[in-house]
């Protein structure tokens, strides 16, 4: 690994990871609440507007793989200032789109950009620094992450409702511009050895992870589309295929699967591709029972995710001393638990209940979420060295988006399926949304027996 160029500001270099994990992550929620308003302007359907989410997620899936070889061949510094910049100007772009395609073409350039940035930063940090700092710059990191991740509903409900959606992505330009002048002052420019680009390797895996996401996202919009879904699953898991035979004869591949054998990557990955399975839907879920089921404006509904968002920032100071005293295994195990509680009682809300249930309920989300990501996060990346971190930091990165993606979709399946189940139209709304948050809540449940799998030792030069 080389250090092409040194900057004394290296210590501020979680500064320009924070900036990218909260523009990626705001990105991924401020949209939601907006996409009705998007649609009156526009003169389309609601329903129509699926694509401007599914064009995004599917960008993501196509060029995460491709970001540990870039930033490995060109430089950390070098591409970060370029994915940023793709992902500001597109942003700029979804601003000023005048109809749905230019407005998906815009998402995706968006797309590319935003799926380089946090895989990029986060190598650098790789990089950077030794592994017993790893778990306090981490935590440090996630907090503007599970900030974006809260706060967008809230702001773009409050946007949209009082000013235009326009902003929703013009609030990006500031932001970006902010991350590439820190890059350009902070980040050093690492890179490291790479073999001649894996094409094939990637048309395989890229094209396989686009194919598995479109199939939830048709999945999520009705169930009745099991042959379509059940023909793009059959062929990316023909293209997963492929993509081993061919990383088998391969020297330098563009994932190397051989990381897969150490253990503490293996169930970090696992467990908290499983895990986001049941806590991603959750901020999707709240809003729409919130603005559908009771009946509150987009502004009310997201502001009452913001107690947790507060709640993630006080919680931070707290987690390497609870994973220091606990470790890794009992922290998973126990919080995945509590979490799985929470989104249960989270099942009994009515339109009436008091607002003060509603604020204890998010302060406990957000401090379990916010223990949850930083625990999952580190132990993946606890036992990787500098040959392997590239190939590590992209798994990881691909299985963040892609279970986001996944644990709304999830949602959006079950409630589907419990609404006509329940003869949407004509029954009890609220019911199905209930129904559906114990289904993830029993999900979330189920993924904490993955951490069972963790000694009671790993993770522990993380914490040193």
């Amino acid at each position: 690994m080389i250090k092409e160029d040194s900057s004394p500001y290296e210590k501020y270099l979680p500064l320009v990871a924070a900036v990218a994990m909260f523009m990626q992550s705001l990105d991924g929620t401020i949209l939601n609440t907006s996409l009705p308003s998007i649609a009156v302007d526009m003169n389309y359907s609601p329903l129509e507007m699926q694509s401007v989410i599914v064009s995004y997620t599917l960008t993501l899936a196509l060029f995460i793989p491709l970001s540990g070889w870039l930033s490995d061949k060109f430089g950390t510094k070098r591409m970060f200032m370029f994915a940023v910049f793709l992902f500001t100007l597109g942003s700029f772009f979804c601003a000023i789109s005048v109809d749905l395609l230019t407005l998906n073409l815009s998402r995706i350039l968006q797309a590319i950009g935003g799926s380089m940035m946090v895989p990029i930063a986060r190598l650098a940090i790789l990089y950077q620094y030794p592994r017993n700092q790893l778990l306090k710059i981490m935590n440090y990191i996630t907090i503007p992450g599970l900030l974006g991740l809260v706060v967008g509903p809230s702001l773009g409900g409050f946007l949209s409702d009082n000013f235009s959606w326009h902003w929703i992505f013009l609030v990006n330009l500031p932001v970006g511009i902010l991350g590439i002048i820190l890059a350009f002052k902070i980040m050093p420019n690492f890179k490291n050895t790479v073999g001649k680009f894996d094409i094939l390797g990637l048309i395989y895996f890229s094209t396989a992870l686009v194919l598995v996401t479109f199939a939830l996202e048709v999945s999520s919009v009705g169930i009745n589309h099991y042959s379509l879904v059940l023909g793009l699953v059959a062929a990316a898991v023909l293209l997963f295929v492929l993509y081993y035979k061919h990383f088998k004869k391969t020297p330098k591949p563009i994932i190397d699967l051989n990381i897969f054998k150490i253990r503490t990557l293996r169930i970090g990955l696992l467990g908290s591709l499983i895990t986001r399975f049941g806590i991603s839907g959750l901020p999707f879920l709240l809003p729409l029972m919130m603005q559908v089921g009771f009946g509150f404006s987009a502004s009310k509904a997201g502001m009452m995710l913001l107690p947790s968002a507060l709640t993630t920032i006080a919680i931070k100071p707290w987690i390497v001393r609870l994973v220091k005293h606990f470790g890794y295994r009992n922290i998973l195990i126990s919080n995945t638990l509590f979490l799985a509680v929470i989104i249960f009682v989270f099942s009994f809300m009515q339109k009436d209940t008091p607002l003060m249930y509603y604020i204890l309920l998010m302060i406990a989300y957000g401090a379990f979420t916010s223990i949850q990501m930083t625990a999952m996060n580190t132990i993946s990346l606890a036992d990787l060295n500098d040959d392997q971190a590239s190939g590590g930091n992209s798994l990881l990165a691909i299985m963040q988006q892609l279970s986001i993606s996944f644990g709304i979709s999830i949602a959006a399946l079950v409630l589907a399926f419990y609404k006509d189940k329940m003869d949407f139209y004509h029954g009890d709304l609220i019911t199905a949304f209930h129904l559906t948050l114990i289904t993830l809540a029993v999900l979330t449940a189920l993924s904490s027996l993955t951490f069972t799998k963790l000694k009671s030792g790993d993770g522990e030069k993380m914490s040193e």
